[in-house]
C-alpha cells in the first residue's frame, strides 16, 4: 500500500491554498490518500508545528509521510527537507525548527534537502513563485515520494542530522519536594495549559491523585496564580468551574478549569516566561 499523506499547516481554510496544494498531490497520483492533521496552527509558530508532529505521529502506520508547513522564511535560503525518524516516518518540511521535538525526543536517522531542480512543481506557471512552497515544493515532493515516483535517496542530498535547526527545550526540575517547569504548549480549543513536567516527576516527588497541591504560576516572575489545587486523573473529579491539575494525553502535567478555560481566565500563554511550581 502507498503511504498516507498527513498535512498540517498554518494556512487555515479561509482561501484556496489547501485546495491548490491537494490538487497538486492528486495530479501526481490520484490514488494517494490525504488526511488533514490541522490547518489551524498558530501563524508562523514553528514550535507548535514541531510539538503537534510529536503529539500525533506515533499513532499513524509506520511509513506515513507528514507534510508540515509553517514557513515564515519561505523563499529564503532556509532548507526544504525530508527527515526520516528512527521509527520509520517521514516529514516533509522547512528546516526551521519544525523538527525540534522529533530530533530531541524521537530521533531522526537521516535528513535530505529537497533538490528543487528535480522535485519542484513545473509547467503550471509557478516557477518564479517564491511564497508557496507548500504547494510547489513540499506537497509536490511528498506526492512523488508517496507514489513511488522517487525513492527517499532521490529526494536530494543528505546533510548531517546535527545541522537540523532546533529550538531550545527546557527541562523540568525536582528539588526539595518542589517540582518546577514551564507551560510548553496549550490546548487551544479548551484553554488547558500543558507543562513540560512528566507524570513520573510528580510520582518521584510523592504527589498522588487526590492531593491538593500548592500551585504557583508566574509570568516573567510576577505571580498570577497561587492556590491549593486538586490534582487528579480527569476533569470529572473537579467541580464545574474549578481549577485542577491533571495528567494529560502525553503523560505530562497540565492545568485546566473543569468545563471552562484556564488560559482565558488567567491570561496564560506558553513559553519560558510562564513558569509553574508545585509542592505539597
Amino acid at each position: 500500500m502507498k503511504p498516507i499523506l498527513v498535512f498540517q499547516t498554518d494556512f487555515s481554510y479561509k482561501e484556496g491554498a489547501i485546495c491548490a496544494m491537494y490538487g497538486v498531490v492528486k495530479k501526481v497520483d490520484r490514488e494517494l490518500e490525504i488526511i488533514d492533521g490541522t490547518h489551524e496552527l498558530p501563524k508562523f509558530d514553528t514550535w507548535s508545528a514541531s510539538y503537534r508532529l510529536y503529539q500525533s505521529m506515533h499513532f499513524w502506520p509506520e511509513g506515513t509521510i507528514f507534510v508540515s508547513v509553517v514557513d515564515p522564511g519561505v523563499g529564503t535560503p532556509r532548507k526544504a527537507s525530508v527527515a526520516k525518524t528512527v521509527d520509520g516516518y517521514y516529514v516533509v518540511t522547512p528546516d526551521n525548527g519544525s523538527l525540534t521535538h522529533l530530533k530531541e525526543w524521537v530521533g531522526i536517522i537521516e535528513v535530505r534537502e529537497i533538490d528543487e531542480t528535480e522535485n519542484r512543481l513545473r509547467g503550471k506557471n509557478t516557477e518564479d513563485v517564491a511564497i508557496f512552497h507548500g504547494r510547489d515544493v513540499f506537497g509536490y515532493c511528498a506526492a512523488k515520494l508517496a507514489s513511488g515516483l522517487i525513492t527517499y535517496e532521490q529526494v536530494g542530498p543528505s546533510y548531517p542530522v546535527e545541522d537540523i535547526v532546533s529550538a531550545p527545550i527546557h527541562d523540568p526540575d525536582l528539588s526539595n519536594g518542589i517540582v518546577t517547569g514551564i507551560f510548553e504548549i496549550n490546548d487551544p480549543h479548551f484553554g488547558n495549559m500543558w507543562t513540560n513536567i512528566p507524570l513520573s516527576l510528580f510520582t518521584e516527588a510523592g504527589f498522588e491523585y487526590g492531593d491538593h497541591l500548592k500551585m504557583t504560576i508566574r509570568n516573567q516572575g510576577k505571580v498570577v496564580y497561587d492556590e491549593k489545587t486538586l490534582f487528579h486523573q480527569s476533569f470529572g473529579y473537579a467541580k464545574k468551574g474549578e481549577v485542577m491539575i491533571y495528567n494529560n494525553e502525553l503523560m505530562k502535567i497540565a492545568v485546566a478549569v473543569s468545563q471552562g478555560s484556564f488560559s482565558d481566565r488567567y491570561g496564560c500563554e506558553f513559553g519560558p516566561d510562564w513558569t509553574v511550581e508545585f509542592k505539597k
